[in-house]
């Protein structure tokens, strides 16, 4: 805390410090969202905190996809206009609603909430990997898969490939085709990034892996 923020009321400071703490936001941006709520009527700041509030308390993760839903199942995963047999493996939720912005993608999603990253401590069993090679296994009543391709779409990084690789593993004896994104996407890009020609392109150009 420095010398300058003292000035200010305990309640202030308060929450110029959790502002402070978001992605991307500093103290001086803090201290600028704090003026403009104190400024504003306490209806709007009201609003804004059960907005927050509404977030944490009715949002969770899709218990077939992972995907951030108010509902489980969520939308897309309900959907009868969705083609369940092809399913895209995406790290974020927001690489997700990057995909669909595209919008000529017809099948559903499987959210690792992550990506394989051992040094920082993120294991396989970290993310939702399992649930996708349990959801993988599943059988009709004839004993043809569920399933019968699934897209890896993690990002075109060490870290996004390794994850893909590892999946690749996981799933190789499943009976699945098992795709990657094309290279449309450069190496080291971010999904969240692309624009909707390049994602596109990569969703149409997918290579088997």
């Amino acid at each position: 805390m420095t010398e300058h923020s003292m000035a200010y009321s305990a309640s202030v400071r308060r929450l110029m410090e959790l502002l402070g703490q978001l992605p991307g936001v500093g103290s001086r941006s803090a201290e600028r969202m704090v003026f403009h709520i104190l400024k504003g009527s306490s209806e709007d700041a009201l609003a804004l905190a059960d907005a927050i509030r509404a977030v944490k308390q009715q949002v969770r993760h899709c218990s077939i996809c992972y995907h951030l839903t108010e509902t489980d199942p969520c939308e897309i995963c309900r959907d009868p206009g969705r083609d369940k047999g092809l399913v895209c493996v995406v790290e974020q939720p927001k690489d997700l609603f990057q995909i669909e912005s595209v919008g000529s993608y017809k099948g559903v999603y499987h959210v690792l909430l992550g990506h394989l990253a051992p040094l920082d401590g993120i294991n396989p069993e970290n993310l939702t990997i399992e649930a996708l090679v349990q959801r993988v296994s599943q059988r009709d009543a004839s004993g043809t898969p569920l399933v019968r391709e699934v897209i890896i779409a993690t990002n075109p990084t060490m870290d996004g490939d390794g994850t893909a690789l590892y999946i690749q593993s996981r799933l190789e004896n499943s009976g699945v085709i098992i795709s990657r994104l094309a290279r449309g996407l450069p190496a080291g890009a971010q999904i969240e990034h692309a624009n909707k020609a390049i994602l596109a392109d990569a969703l149409s150009g997918r290579i088997k892996m």
